[in-house]
């Protein structure tokens, strides 16, 4: 249990329960029912393990040589039983999503349903044999910032929320941009290690100071988009300037020397949490003062 456990991630759970439970809260001026809860604990601990489960047991083999696996950054299962707890890791995402999946798709109307499907189709994708899209340069970081848009547009869709309003689509546009920014300067530290294990990304492909300078201009477009946004919503534009002023740190590195990066991603870790509690402090000032997505 502890292994499967391991494999869904605990410390980013709620990078995706977050997005859906403010989302729904926000669009529905705060209602607080049997969908919202459901939704929350779906994109709590079930999602977390398909997406970063499923990730585990097909990266395995390049997981093996990677010295950041085995920790907060991912499970690593002892050779001698990986067979069996990799079965054990896809039954476990099976029996814990299924359930929720179909609560959420009989409460759904045809929209939403489709959303959702979309989403986790998009989870399994990343990593699944065949399909790979994270060895599809740019597709791969367009695909991961979806993990985490994608709670969130499934709630606006699932409540019926005006996607195109003033106060919706800078937020989903700007979620967008700091997504594949992260995953983005996520693989640069990665570089000389992919390359070698034949493994293509978008930092592969364009090299590791590419990536950075692309990945900070990422972050502040988002913010540049996030100041269309109405007072005092508007000031959520601090938050990806922060990522960019991290990341900005790693502009002169190389591809030789790629794996310095690996401190930036550590700060991200945390900084997730820093940003996560100023949105939730804006969205109660924006609440309180009757904004929010329409």
């Amino acid at each position: 249990m502890r292994e499967v456990l391991a494999a869904s991630r605990p410390f980013s759970w709620v990078n995706t329960a977050f997005p859906f439970a403010a989302g729904y809260l926000m669009a529905t001026g705060g209602r607080v029912d049997a969908t919202l809860v459901v939704g929350t604990l779906f994109f709590l601990v079930p999602y977390n393990l398909l997406m970063y489960g499923v990730n585990d047991v097909f990266d395995y083999a390049s997981d093996l040589a990677n010295p950041r696996k085995g920790g907060i950054e991912g499970g690593l299962v002892d050779p001698s039983r990986a067979r069996a707890v990799h079965r054990r890791i896809l039954l476990a995402c099976a029996v814990t999503v299924l359930p929720f999946v179909a609560y959420l798709l009989a409460v759904g109307s045809w929209a939403a349903d489709a959303t959702l499907a979309l989403v986790l189709a998009l989870v399994v994708a990343y990593s699944a044999p065949r399909l790979r899209f994270k060895e599809r340069p740019v597709l791969d970081s367009a695909t991961s910032a979806m993990h985490f848009v994608g709670p969130l547009l499934y709630a606006l869709v699932l409540v019926g929320a005006d996607l195109a309003a003033a106060s919706t689509w800078p937020v989903l546009v700007a979620f967008v941009l700091w997504g594949m920014a992260s995953h983005a300067f996520g693989a640069v530290q990665d570089v000389r290690a992919d390359r070698q294990g034949g493994i293509a990304s978008v930092a592969t492909v364009l090299g590791a100071r590419t990536t950075v300078v692309g990945a900070t201009a990422a972050y502040v477009l988002a913010a540049a988009v996030l100041l269309v946004l109405p007072w005092p919503a508007t000031l959520a534009a601090a938050v990806p300037l922060a990522y960019a002023a991290s990341t900005a740190r790693f502009l002169g590195v190389r591809d030789e020397d790629c794996e310095r990066a690996h401190a930036g991603w550590r700060t991200f870790l945390w900084l997730n949490l820093v940003a996560g509690a100023l949105v939730t402090m804006l969205l109660l000032a924006v609440g309180s003062d009757g904004g929010g997505p329409a």
